[in-house]
């Protein structure tokens, strides 16, 4: 027992007691006599069992991780050189191509490299990227991702062990935004300042999320399809949101525009008749019916057909279909219709009204209603019409019962 004091002694005056405690082994000591008074035991160092220390786990570890860093430096300073020496033949490259083409070096852009080495260099291969190309380097190798840990070993994204943390991460900084929509909505809610912010939902009309190789690129990592679809559906949930305009900015983020087809669409400016008002005609054609339609704007909603009301049209159904093009743009009870219809029955009247209606409120609406009423089809023209009948059998697609076919047949055979 004085020798176990004497070993706890001579830990404890070391110069860091708390490691030496760590280290120290008490076993019991089979060897010994038991007595009546209890267990004799005896103490000893656990470097005296195992002869591999704390220090030198910590020492091994450390070891490890910094030659995984002084690899991954020696990766990317390899790395970054050839970058920089292929940037430079990148830049010799140019100037040669600008004095070849007689051009200025220094205004010399990509798509001025590009359409030299389409006229240095013609190729008739079908696929573009067989075909002769100069692009910067940048564009050319893929890019790397930075330390993921540190000298100490620890990742620096707090999603690095899902194997994919800025895929990972999007995703959770997308919810935490949803999250906090939904806290907002609730207090607003409260306090009854919700209906304030109704009319100001966010619409994306003309933009549509990146694309799959976009977002592997920008992340810098591989997403499969199914990752990507879950990647827009978590956007357009958040897009959807009552609120979403406060999150504008970040939507835009991950979006881009298109040219949409109401862009290329020559919009007709609106006349201006004797009294002094707005007025914009249009012309439509459905079946046999055709159709001329004159819109007043800033009117109070009256409806002229034909010299009549809305009640031209008896069916409660073709007068919903008249008043749609104005119900989807807002602007019942805004304007004044005078319209002449003729030919063709109630239905082909009402689709050559409607079609003309559409294209004369384009001349008084934004740029995103025109898109609307492109996108319900309501500036398509119809172009079915009624099949003609062909002869031996009742209509255009029916065809005579099995009895009055054998009849007639047999007629016939009677009378040759």
């Amino acid at each position: 027992m004085a020798a176990s004091m004497q070993t706890f002694s001579r830990v404890c005056s070391t110069k860091h007691p708390i490691k030496e405690l760590i280290r120290w082994q008490i076993t019991k000591c089979s060897a010994l006599d038991r007595h009546k008074n209890g267990v004799h035991t005896s103490c000893r160092l656990l470097a005296d069992v195992i002869p591999e220390t704390f220090e030198q786990k910590t020492e091994n570890k450390a070891e490890k991780i910094s030659k995984a860093m002084r690899l991954y430096m020696e990766r990317a300073k390899n790395y970054n050189s050839m970058i920089d020496k292929e940037i430079d033949e990148y830049e010799v490259g140019k100037r040669h191509l600008a004095n070849i083409m007689g051009e200025d070096p220094d205004s010399f852009n990509q798509d001025d490299i590009d359409r030299a080495i389409k006229y240095l260099l013609p190729s008739g291969l079908f696929e573009k990227r067989a075909r002769p190309q100069m692009k910067h380097p940048y564009e050319v190798f893929p890019q790397r991702k930075e330390a993921l840990f540190g000298k100490d070993g620890r990742p620096h994204h707090y999603q690095f062990y899902t194997g994919k943390p800025n895929y990972h991460g999007l995703l959770h900084d997308i919810n935490m935004k949803y999250e906090h929509l939904n806290a907002t909505e609730t207090e607003l809610y409260k306090n009854g300042k919700m209906a304030e912010e109704e009319d100001k939902k966010l619409f994306l009309h003309g933009f549509q999320w990146i694309d799959h190789k976009t977002l592997t690129k920008q992340l810098i990592e591989e997403i499969s399809p199914q990752e990507y679809n879950r990647f827009v559906l978590v956007l357009h949930r958040l897009l959807k949101h009552k609120l979403s305009y406060k999150e504008e900015e970040f939507l835009l983020k991950y979006s881009k525009k298109v040219m949409t087809m109401s862009q290329f669409r020559s919009i007709e400016k609106p006349l201006i008749d004797s009294d002094g008002r707005e007025y914009s005609e249009a012309t439509g054609r459905r079946k046999t019916s055709n159709a001329t339609v004159t819109v007043y704007n800033n009117g109070s909603g009256q409806i002229s057909i034909n010299g009549q009301d809305l009640a031209y049209f008896k069916d409660i159904h073709q007068r919903e279909q008249l008043l749609f093009p104005l119900q989807l743009v807002n602007k019942i009870d805004k304007v004044d219709i005078v319209a002449t219809v003729e030919g063709g029955g109630s239905s082909g009247q009402t689709g050559a009204i409607r079609l003309a209606l559409a294209h004369a409120l384009c001349s008084f609406v934004d740029t995103d209603s025109i898109e609307r009423l492109r996108l319900a089809g309501l500036l398509t023209k119809d172009p079915r019409t009624r099949e003609r009948k062909k002869p031996g059998q009742p209509g255009a697609r029916k065809k005579p019962t099995w009895l009055v076919f054998l009849i007639l047949m047999y007629c016939q055979l009677l009378v040759v």
